[in-house]
């Protein structure tokens, strides 16, 4: 179990701090390295917490933490509550108070000290700062109770943002660590060089000695494609109901609206089919994906489709008043009716590994599609 140092004072939340926070998306997780390094930049998680609205709890407890500066105790009546209303049990830290207490100042410290860590790092890009303070400087915190030695090592080393030392050793740079960097100007930088304390004597690239696993990156850097993939690789290992549960957070989340309109790139998981569904078309994944070249040509094709008609899909491929037709091995088509008819149309891979949609539209009239056989 790691060493836990003393928590900093962090009473003075800051805008880019918050912001970076209420950008995450929450991700059901079974273990604490379920994710690692910069998927963390867009995914909240609370180790074992599998419900999307104890996600939901739990992320108000902390934004409340950040936007308040309330403390770790106030957090931990929150953290308190939101279990006992969620019957949340099997957690690790359950077992005891002294475990308890661990483990709420594991959650409340992580996610402080990281959106602390991605807050800092968009000031310290602001291009007008950058202007007057083109350096930045490494700085190993004096109020640690434990200092590590590496971490005192590299206070004091000043060098280029663009340094490739930043990738991996800013900070936070492990558990309880409370090392920050601060801007410094050109003449700081000649000092530092001149103390030995340039690029010249910076770890070689690579090099993640006295950095623990997971920390080896730099908060507030990453994109939200990584995120998606690892949302989708655990998504195609959850029981049914909590991957559709998740599917819907997702598409309902600012990251679809963003995917729709083309600022993200990649695959989505947009749907969870029935085990009914699953088995008719011979598939061996529930989860529906559609990727961001889908999605352009659904748009291009049929500008009537708004994002709202997206949100509908898995409420189409669930209703009992849907009829779903097979076309040859591979295709199942959803029809519904209600005062429009949409079509719904998804395809498995020939190696049975994943299932794609592929359109939606909407139709004034009933419209059988051809060639095909009702199956429900």
């Amino acid at each position: 179990m790691p060493v836990y140092e003393a928590l900093p004072p962090w009473n003075k939340p800051f805008a880019e701090q918050l912001a970076f926070f209420k950008r995450k998306l929450n991700l059901p997780s079974e273990a604490w390295d379920d994710i690692m390094r910069q998927a963390h930049d867009k995914a909240f998680m609370v180790a074992g917490a599998q419900s999307a609205d104890l996600l939901v709890d739990l992320r108000g407890a902390i934004t409340k933490a950040i936007e308040s500066g309330t403390g770790i105790e106030a957090f931990r009546k929150d953290f308190k509550q939101i279990v006992a209303k969620h019957g949340w049990t099997g957690w690790t830290g359950e077992e005891s108070a002294a475990r308890t207490a661990w483990r709420t100042k594991v959650i409340y410290q992580t996610n402080m000290s990281t959106s602390y860590a991605a807050g800092r790092w968009q000031q310290l890009n602001d291009p007008e700062l950058l202007k007057a303070m083109p350096y930045w400087q490494y700085k190993h915190s004096d109020s640690v109770v434990y200092p590590r030695p590496l971490h005192q090592s590299w206070d004091g080393l000043t060098l280029p943002p663009d340094h490739s030392f930043w990738k991996q050793h800013y900070p936070p740079n492990g558990w309880g660590c409370q090392c920050r960097v601060i801007p410094v100007t050109k003449a700081a930088f000649m000092r530092a060089v001149a103390n030995g304390r340039g690029p010249a004597n910076a770890p070689p690239a690579g090099d993640t000695e006295g950095i623990d696993v997971g920390f080896e990156y730099a908060p507030g850097e990453s994109s939200a494609t990584q995120l998606l993939r690892v949302q989708r690789n655990k998504l195609e290992n959850w029981d049914r109901e909590i991957a559709k549960e998740n599917v819907q957070y997702l598409i309902r989340s600012n990251l679809f609206k963003r995917f729709f309109n083309g600022e993200i790139k990649g695959e989505f998981p947009f749907a969870v089919l029935s085990k009914a569904d699953q088995d008719l078309i011979q598939s061996d994944n529930a989860t529906v994906l559609i990727s961001d070249v889908s999605i352009a040509d659904h748009i291009a094709k049929h500008p009537e489709i708004t994002l709202d008609d997206y949100l509908k899909v898995q409420q189409i491929i669930d209703s009992e008043e849907t009829e779903i037709y097979k076309q040859g091995d591979t295709r199942l088509m959803y029809l519904y009716f209600n005062d429009v008819q949409y079509r719904a149309v998804l395809k498995r891979t020939n190696d049975k590994l994943k299932n794609y949609f592929l359109t939606l539209f909407r139709n004034d009239r009933k419209q059988v599609p051809v060639n095909a056989v009702r199956v429900k």
